[in-house]
């Protein structure tokens, strides 16, 4: 009998990866990788990586027919979003939190009206999406108008989502359609005061990504070849995790790249006492945060500058007096293709790593602060309580390359020298050492059920 093979493909910013699934025996058959080629053309890297994997399948199985082919994409720089709000501490924010749980980075956010510096500068910045919001329904109409108006009169070219004050919606659309801008709708991220809602608008923002980000990165030859590029990879790595947790167990995702520290946490998060108090913005159930200074060698000297001196040597502990660490750093912001092959290369890389999952999970995590009142000690909880978190899965070329991924990982643990930052407690550590994140992700959106049993299978416990 022919085997049936699912193939998914992750159009990454370094390396375009391929994954070959084995639907009956619910097992990875084959995987291979090439570099990406989006200067040029992206089928010069698939091609490869394709004759690679495709030899691979011959030598292993029999007979076999491919039933599908899904992809994800983080290429060309990944998606782009810029967002504008209302007040800075809400709707702002809560249209930033709804891009980055779709899979988007940030470019930009900004509040209240727009002034013409404003439409200065976001007709000088490379992005993707502009998403507009404004508003809890029923109250301010006049800004997202404002703005909308502001947004139309000056051309933008690109798609703009609609998701402020429903009770606007339609003049909002009057006025882009007025104008021949494009416009996509949505509900409102933020309907009432603190109450975030992200879903329909992450369902949106995939929709755009699939019609027309793609065509924008010149990647529209591969359609017919790969199949529809369905997401983001971000979403995709979001999408595992979400499935890996079908089953209560909240999970953390560390993703450490070259240029960026991803970090995504499953679970409510919601405070777990009677006198701790809540405040400011409900967090998403699934929350994705992006640290654009946190990498391994794109954002290296972003990354020097985001900590210490004394907190390198202390990372790099009896290695410390033979390093020129400024140096080191400058190195690898320079040379981004740079593969750490000496000792003492090895262990500073894994010092960056450690760098950038402590410092990530710090900014990702939630805080308490202790308010002394009449009643006693009371506390107040900003952000998500993640202190009961299941698992904690690594991923990213250094964690996953590691001879000893649990020193780093080690750095998301709660520390009873900083009770107040709620981080896990007694986490089981997992290691995606076989990339399969995405992957699993795209498989998910067909077949989470062995999606979620080729996660159990292949991630490797430490």
């Amino acid at each position: 009998m022919s085997s049936r093979i699912y193939l998914s493909i992750d159009f990454g910013s370094t390396y375009t990866k391929l994954t070959a699934i084995d639907l009956d025996k619910e097992e990875i058959i084959s995987t291979a990788r090439a570099m990406t080629t989006v200067k040029t053309n992206v089928l010069t890297g698939f091609n490869m990586a394709f004759e690679e994997l495709t030899k691979d399948l011959k030598d292993k199985l029999k007979d076999y027919e491919i039933v599908k082919k899904v992809a994800c994409s983080s290429a060309a720089g990944g998606l782009k979003i810029i967002a504008i709000g209302l007040v800075p501490e809400l709707t702002t924010e809560a249209a930033k939190k709804a891009a980055l749980s779709s899979g988007g980075r940030v470019v930009k956010t900004y509040a209240f009206r727009l002034s013409p510096e404003d439409m200065e500068e976001i007709s000088s910045l490379d992005y993707d999406i502009l998403l507009l919001t404004g508003g809890t329904n029923g109250g301010n109409r006049e800004y997202i108008l404002d703005n909308a108006r502001t947004l139309a009169e000056n051309n933008i070219k690109k798609p703009i989502i609609i998701a402020g004050n429903e009770e606007v919606k339609e003049e909002v659309e009057k006025i882009f359609k007025s104008h021949n801008i494009e416009y996509y709708s949505s509900e409102n991220v933020m309907p009432v005061v603190n109450k975030i809602n992200v879903l329909p608008v992450k369902e949106v923002i995939r929709e755009v990504f699939m019609t027309n980000i793609i065509k924008a990165k010149g990647m529209e030859s591969i359609q017919e070849i790969v199949g529809n590029i369905i997401m983001p990879t971000p979403t995709a790595v979001m999408m595992a995790a979400e499935v890996f947790s079908q089953d209560g167990n909240d999970t953390i995702v560390i993703d450490i790249g070259g240029a960026t520290t991803d970090v995504h946490s499953i679970g409510a998060g919601l405070p777990k006492a009677n006198n701790i108090q809540l405040k400011g913005m409900e967090e998403p159930y699934s929350k994705r945060t992006v640290e654009g200074d946190l990498g391994m060698r794109y954002s290296a000297l972003a990354l020097y500058e985001a900590t210490s001196l004394n907190k390198i040597r202390e990372y790099l502990g009896s290695k410390d007096s033979k390093i020129n660490i400024r140096e080191n750093f400058e190195f690898r912001h320079e040379n981004p293709d740079f593969i750490s092959e000496t000792e003492d290369d090895i262990i500073f890389d894994e010092m960056m790593a450690m760098l950038c999952t402590e410092i990530a999970i710090d900014r990702h995590v939630g805080t308490l602060e202790s308010i002394f009142s009449p009643m006693g000690t009371l506390f107040v909880q900003s952000g998500k309580d993640l202190t009961d978190v299941k698992y904690v899965i690594g991923t990213g070329g250094i964690i996953n390359n590691s001879r000893n991924p649990k020193k780093i990982l080690d750095l998301c643990l709660y520390n009873e020298n900083n009770p107040l930052d709620l981080k896990p407690k007694y986490p089981k550590f997992l290691v995606d050492k076989t990339y399969i994140m995405s992957a699993m992700g795209l498989l998910a959106s067909d077949y989470p059920d062995i999606a979620y049993r080729i996660m159990k299978k292949y991630l490797v416990e430490i």
